[in-house]
């Protein structure tokens, strides 16, 4: 069992990487990838933890990439180093989400909502650097305040689109994000499910090598279809559980994607290794 999509304290996910290496041996994972949000802060002590749990370690990194429809998500796989175009790009993505963080709770703050930045880092920043913190990082704190019951409560009437107070996030541009995972030895694989057909002829000319078509969020049938039409336009496929923790998403289990179906060691062996020995071919 294998999982190539998941979170630590690094950036929005509950547990801290080696807790997160820990509990994946404990579920029986043989691989693990760490796939924070446009950070790579937890990969250091994840693969240290891992080579002494007897794990095999995928450095990775989930980046946000803007797009005419929206926003999407790009991960990283397999990072040999990184490249000082992925620093460069890292870097200004912490900025854009401080920024944004500061935006919103600066218009919760003027809507008459007892809140503030400052309180806010306060009671969300223990464990987190300031630029790691997000939308969830704030639901967490309006539910502290009392101001909802619970994180969805937050999301559905604060934060997410549509909602009073979202604000966009201004992710990179995906030519820059493919290039600087490239660039850093990693192998780039496009998150998303859906009417994606159109998308993905797009990204593939972009650049853009893999696609996740098993996920937590999709529906086995979609998955499957996913799969197939994977296969037709040449990219390889991966699958996790994109795991936050169970105070986060619940509904999200190490090792486990959609439909609750355990996440076959194939996706490595014979999905990314493949993948790597045809776009990275040995000298």
């Amino acid at each position: 069992m294998v999982d190539l999509h998941t979170h630590s304290t690094a950036s929005d996910g509950e547990k801290s990487p080696s807790e997160l290496v820990l509990a994946a041996k404990e579920a029986g994972l043989s691989v693990l990838a760490l796939t924070d949000h446009d950070t790579i802060g937890g990969l250091d002590e994840a693969a240290s933890c891992a080579k002494k749990a007897g794990i095999i370690f995928v450095p990775g990194i989930e980046i946000n990439v803007q797009w005419p429809t929206g926003e999407f998500h790009l991960l990283g796989l397999g990072l040999k180093t990184i490249s000082g175009s992925l620093a460069a790009l890292v870097d200004e993505l912490k900025l854009r989400r401080i920024n944004r963080n500061k935006e919103i709770l600066g218009l919760l703050e003027k809507s008459g909502l007892s809140v503030s930045y400052q309180e806010f880092l306060q009671e969300e920043g223990q464990g987190h650097c300031e630029d790691t913190l997000g939308r969830p990082h704030i639901a967490a704190y309006l539910v502290k305040k009392k101001i909802v019951k619970d994180r969805q409560k937050a999301f559905d009437k604060y934060l997410s689109k549509g909602a009073p107070f979202f604000v966009d996030f201004d992710g990179a541009e995906l030519g820059n994000a493919v290039k600087a995972v490239l660039d850093s030895g990693g192998l780039p694989v496009y998150v998303g499910w859906g009417k994606v057909q159109g998308v993905l002829e797009g990204i593939k000319a972009a650049g853009v090598l893999g696609l996740e078509a098993w996920h937590p969020g999709a529906k086995e049938g979609e998955c499957r279809r996913l799969e197939r039409l994977a296969r037709e336009m040449g990219f390889f496929v991966t699958a996790g559980s994109d795991f936050h923790g169970p105070n986060v998403r619940a509904d999200r289990k190490l090792g486990k994607t959609a439909g609750g179906y355990k996440i076959n060691d194939r996706f490595y062996f014979e999905e990314l290794l493949p993948a790597f020995e045809r776009f990275f071919p040995k000298k």
